[in-house]
């Protein structure tokens, strides 16, 4: 072998090494790589730049800001609401399979993130029964579809720029419903397994927020479960006031009427959320000031609202601001948020107004801690645009000719213009990991063409593995992509193998599409480690699994998946 081949297969098991070593960063170890490769000529910046716009990878970071907008609909919360209720099987099977084929269209760690309270908080099925297979199923239910995973979209991005063509859609689909079908058989029947966890109880600092039912409310005449006021994600009905009686605790079959005032206790981050219901105003909107940011403050001891009500103190016209919450240390609150009497030390989360900070009675009145980012959903006309809009977008790909790329390009840019997607969500939360990552595969894998050895590799295997079963050689790149990315993370290790795999099909002449889809599935297949997939590392957090929990209970699902995988995947594109 030439100089320049030692130096790009060092730099190859380098970035391999480099991967292990330091799992918490694989974006900074593949950039690594791709400067190595700019330095030792290997790549030229066209070659980058080029890569850096590679049609399978602008795809996939549009779809990505498209999940910023619809994980910010009432689709998952909604979906939350009608999962777990009746009998404990009926509850597991809806909340696994709906969790499974929501994530074959949304991003599957949006999925487990809505839910995860939801089965945390649930009274009929401890959440160590749950929490795990939730994370399982999702990761299976992100095979069933081009878009149902980040890992597909990656290797797409891949075999677009070795062969100048897409995956299909649904080239997926039959492939991962017989896994996910099996799966789920191995997944029900290994439940009794997994570890009961102890409930957390709420924490001392969750504030307590004031929702009223108006006139024209859609609520009223339905019961507090019917809609779906019992399973928020981190919210918690704690109490009702009616007609100046208190209602604690409130009943799931307690009917709602008009002017209740509902008493929710949870994390503030997502007192957003209560807008998406008909009819339901935040006591903070009746001052017109609910906002996307608001304020944390602390009362101090000589403040002039110590001693008045919320209502009576006239935040409005003192600070520009109205209360959306409060909380109290070392103190129980209740009843009505306007009626509570502000004491030294209450913390209060304000809603702004532009005149806010120019006010000069504010650092008498208050320690101004931080402001609060809520998660601002989406409701109303916006939150039907945005699910309607990602359907016909998928739809139009599927059954048109016009490319998933162009018709995302259309709904980001729908989504930015109609405030749906703001742009300074865009710029906080842009896929940069992911981009790196994907950027530094296409370079590695140009790398490779340029200095031969993706050539070298090919002649290696045809001489090494002439007159050889095809299949042995298919199954060595399923199994190896299986334990990188149990050993590093499924991007990270789709991106890695990727370029052996395809050289390796076309050192055999063979078909390199079921080379591509071994690693597109195996890089997904994680169930044995916390740490190979981010919805794993989610649940194992949540539940406070064990790694002795993971190893016992998804070692059966990983040999069932990769059995049926390797088998399925040469009958639906044969060698």
């Amino acid at each position: 072998m030439a100089a320049m081949q030692w130096v790009m297969l060092a730099i190859f098991f380098g970035t391999l090494v480099g991967l292990i070593k330091f799992q918490k960063a694989p974006e900074r170890v593949f950039f690594g790589a791709t400067l190595l490769c700019l330095a030792a000529t290997l790549v030229s910046t066209d070659d980058i730049l080029a890569n850096a716009v590679n049609p399978g990878l602008v795809t996939l970071v549009l779809l990505v800001l498209c999940s910023f907008a619809f994980e910010r609909t009432s689709v998952l919360r909604r979906l939350s609401t009608i999962l777990i209720s009746g009998s404990k099987i009926k509850s597991t099977l809806r909340t696994l399979l709906s969790a499974a084929f929501a994530s074959a269209l949304m991003n599957n760690t949006a999925v487990v993130a809505s839910l995860i309270n939801t089965v945390k908080n649930n009274t009929l099925i401890n959440p160590g029964k749950l929490l795990l297979p939730l994370s399982f199923v999702s990761i299976l239910g992100g095979t069933l579809t081009l878009v149902g995973t980040s890992t597909n979209l990656l290797v797409n991005s891949l075999y677009i720029e070795q062969s100048q063509n897409s995956l299909a859609f649904f080239d997926f689909t039959i492939i991962g419903l017989t896994a996910l079908g099996i799966c789920s058989i191995v997944i029900l029947l290994r439940l009794p397994s997994l570890p009961d966890i102890t409930k957390e109880a709420l924490q001392t600092k969750e504030y307590l927020v004031e929702a009223e039912v108006v006139e024209s409310s859609g609520l009223i005449g339905k019961t507090i479960e019917e809609n779906g006021l019992r399973s928020l994600d981190s919210l918690f009905l704690v109490e009702l006031v009616r007609k100046g009686r208190l209602i604690s605790p409130v009943k799931p079959e307690e009917y709602l009427e008009v002017g209740d005032k509902l008493i929710f206790t949870g994390d503030i981050s997502k007192v957003l959320t209560l807008q998406q219901f008909d009819g339901l105003t935040l006591f903070a909107e009746q001052d017109g000031l609910l906002r996307d940011n608001l304020t944390e403050v602390v009362i101090k001891p000589d403040s002039a609202v110590i001693g008045k009500s919320l209502k009576g103190a006239g935040f409005r016209a003192r600070f520009d601001s109205a209360v959306v919450a409060i909380r109290r240390e070392g103190g129980t609150l209740s009843g009505k948020l306007g009626e509570i009497v502000i004491q030294s030390g209450d913390f209060l989360v304000l809603a702004v107004g532009k005149d806010f900070s120019s006010r000069t009675n504010l650092s008498k009145n208050f320690f101004i801690l931080s402001g609060h980012q809520p998660d601002n959903m989406l409701y109303g006309w916006r939150d039907r645009l945005t699910v309607f809009g990602f359907i016909v977008s998928i739809a139009t790909s599927v059954l048109t000719s016009i490319s998933l790329l162009k018709c995302l390009l259309f709904f980001v840019a729908l989504l930015v213009f109609t405030g749906c997607l703001p742009i300074n969500e865009i710029k906080r939360r842009f896929p940069l990991e992911i981009w790196m990552i994907v950027l530094s595969a296409l370079t590695l894998a140009t790398a490779m063409e340029n200095s031969g050895v993706a050539e070298l590799l090919a002649s290696q295997v045809e001489q090494l593995l002439h007159g050889q079963s095809i299949f042995i050689v298919f199954i060595m790149v399923f199994v190896l992509t299986l334990v990188v990315t149990e050993l590093v993370t499924n991007n990270a290790a789709a991106a890695l193998i990727f370029p052996i795999a395809y050289n390796m099909a076309i050192g055999l002449d063979a078909n390199p599409v079921p080379f591509v889809m071994a690693v597109a599935f195996a890089a997904s297949g994680s169930f044995i480690s916390p740490y190979g997939y981010q919805t794993n590392v989610m649940v194992f957090n949540a539940g406070n699994y064990r790694l002795a929990d993971f190893v016992k209970y998804g070692l059966p699902v990983s040999i069932t998946y990769s059995a049926v995988v390797i088998f399925m995947i040469p009958v639906i594109f044969p060698f």
